[in-house]
């Protein structure tokens, strides 16, 4: 009988706090949503997009940064995103006008998706074949925990000193997590630099989108991330406010609870790509409950619970589905990618369905994403069977 292994590195830890910070820069914004409405003046569509527009340089960038941190280090990379996400946070925490703070935002998503590419990667690379698993398990949830404190902590504050005070803790956060990251990673957990030229990256993206193995994790992810942020945002306000705070905080746990639960049980029986179709097919499910019953809580947590086996699921699937670090490092650009594109289009699209149709926008939002990925994820495994590589 060998020994265990520890459970994780510290290091991997580390990643996953510094990760929490890359979840806040969606969720600050997206938990003082009134507050900046009421201080700006905007609604609808426009006020959405200062919570998604963080995603728009991870939108045309986000397979190009996988290239480069390979390139520049991803040690490097991902502290030189800490600094520049702390900086920006400071400046936020001065409430510009409305124009520079979506100005404030597009920057912040230059430090956003470094470390959503970095961090994932460095994960893989410190973590032994056993723990990965586990290690990318553990990464999927670092969405759902940054937005469960921030309601339950990060809220309350923000209402008693204003959002201003909120972004700048967040700054104190980054610079903090620069400094561990600094402590936590050697330095020779980087990778060669070399030169990219524009035709390269443009093949790259063909070649990556056209593979079922290297863009199915992230096509999925396209349509769980455009509902999740989106329906945080904009759906709490439907329910009682009695319980409006209590289920968004809660919503997030439900996801990790699941994820980290009865998600890493199938995971061990069944291809990652399975779980999470199955996951898709109940959140569809879930979206109708709300539906038909807006003001209860129950059908909110069984959605949250639902998207659960789409979280850990789609990272798993990663590494199941790509053998070599190459490969790996290319699937997690691209879904770093159509996550920020989710993340970018999804708040503003349903903010815009429920102004013109109320419930019935909601509906249509949920239904077409979750099937979309349902039937997505469908027709590449029928791609991979074929030996479509």
């Amino acid at each position: 009988m060998t020994r265990a292994e520890p459970v994780l590195p510290l290091s991997v830890l580390g990643l996953w706090l510094a990760g929490l910070g890359a979840a806040a820069q969606y969720g600050k914004v997206s938990v003082t949503y009134p507050m900046l409405a009421e201080l700006y003046g905007a609604h609808g569509a426009a006020l959405g997009f200062a919570v998604s527009l963080v995603g728009f340089v991870g939108v045309i960038f986000g397979v190009t940064a996988g290239l480069i941190s390979a390139r520049f280090g991803h040690r490097r990379t991902l502290l030189v995103a800490l600094v520049l996400g702390a900086a920006v946070s400071a400046w936020q925490a001065t409430l510009p006008g409305f124009s520079l703070f979506l100005v404030s935002r597009a920057i912040e998503g230059a430090s956003h998706l470094a470390i959503v590419v970095a961090a994932p990667t460095l994960i893989a690379e410190i973590s032994s074949d056993r723990q990965r698993g586990l290690a990318l398990s553990l990464w999927s949830t670092f969405f759902g925990v940054a937005f469960a404190v921030l309601v339950w902590a990060g809220l309350p504050f923000a209402r008693a000193w204003g959002p201003g005070a909120l972004y700048g803790a967040h700054g104190i956060w980054m610079a903090l997590m620069a400094g561990l990251v600094a402590v936590l990673l050697p330095r020779d957990v980087v990778g060669p630099r070399g030169h990219l030229s524009f035709v390269e990256v443009m093949r790259d993206h063909a070649r990556i989108y056209a593979s079922p193995r290297l863009s199915a994790p992230a096509l999925g992810w396209l349509c769980y991330a455009a509902s999740w942020v989106a329906i945080l945002t904009v759906m709490p306000a439907r329910l009682p406010e009695g319980t409006r705070d209590w289920v968004a905080g809660t919503m997030p746990l439900a996801g990790i609870a699941t994820s980290m639960t009865i998600g890493v049980y199938l995971l061990r029986r069944f291809p990652a790509i399975t779980v999470l179709q199955g996951g898709f097919l109940l959140s569809a499910a879930s979206t109708g409950a709300i539906w038909a019953a807006p003001d209860a809580h129950a059908p909110y947590l069984a959605l949250a619970l639902s998207l659960g086996l789409v979280q850990g699921p789609s990272f798993a699937a990663v590494p199941q589905l790509n053998l070599t670090p190459k490969a790996r490092a290319e699937a997690n650009g691209a879904l770093a990618q159509m996550g920020n594109l989710g993340n970018t289009l999804g708040t503003p699209i349903l903010a815009a369905l429920m102004v013109g149709g109320g419930l019935g926008g909601f509906l249509i939002f949920g239904l077409a994403l979750y099937l979309c990925g349902f039937f997505l994820h469908l027709a590449l495994a029928r791609r991979r069977r074929r030996g479509v590589v």
